[in-house]
């Protein structure tokens, strides 16, 4: 039974296939395990904190990290390093377009800026698109913060360094970071971390389903 409610997950072999070769995703340079012949160990538990919607309304993050398997990116919508946040968006769109439609509804996506100086409700619906319109699809959650002293408690939590300084000259701020998407069960606890060389469709798809066979 369980691992005929999985199978209903994913598209299909064709499905991760492609989600292989999204256009923005460097080739993965390794060959993961099979979903379900391994073990997501419990890492933590998500951070939780007031954010804020597209439409500035406030919520709690752990309204975003509960009751449905969660592909999470922290991120700020004007970095331009290939290898850090602009990945995050061609990867989510693999893993939204691989989601079979059975299943659609026991995953979400989020985006979290920590850069809510710039980065607010108005800026971040500009950098979401289209991609925040669910459409029957995976939701997909573009979030911010009222301010840096909101946003730094869910950093400490997630354990994601950020750093921030001026440019000499021109007096620009500029952001410092690695690169973290965490994975969480519905129970709002972070079961993986993906940097930059782990973050593909194939490697989270394969999680996503190996989670969802604990179900």
């Amino acid at each position: 039974m369980r691992r005929a409610i999985t199978a209903a997950l994913l598209v299909g072999v064709a499905a991760v296939a492609a989600a292989a070769h999204e256009p923005g995703v460097p080739p993965l340079a390794f060959e993961p395990p099979a979903p379900g012949t391994y073990t997501l160990h419990r890492i933590m538990t998500a951070p939780d904190g007031e954010v804020l919607d597209l439409d500035g309304r406030p919520h709690r993050l752990a309204e975003f990290t509960h009751d449905r398997i969660t592909l999470l990116a922290l991120v700020y919508a004007t970095c331009v390093d290939p290898d850090g946040c602009p990945r995050t968006l061609p990867v989510f769109d693999a893993v939204r377009r691989a989601v079979g439609p059975g299943r659609r509804a026991q995953i979400r996506l989020v985006t979290l800026s920590f850069d809510p100086e710039r980065d607010t409700p108005a800026a971040m619906r500009g950098y979401a698109g289209r991609r925040a319109e669910a459409g029957g699809g995976v939701p997909w959650h573009f979030l911010t913060t009222r301010s840096t002293a909101a946003v730094t408690p869910l950093l400490d939590g997630f354990g994601q360094d950020v750093r921030s300084t001026v440019a000499p000259g021109d007096g620009r701020r500029e952001i410092s970071h690695v690169l973290k998407v965490f994975l969480l069960d519905p129970a709002g606890r972070v079961r993986e971390i993906y940097d930059a060389t782990f973050l593909h469709p194939r490697t989270v798809l394969n999680d996503v389903e190996t989670l969802a066979r604990e179900r």
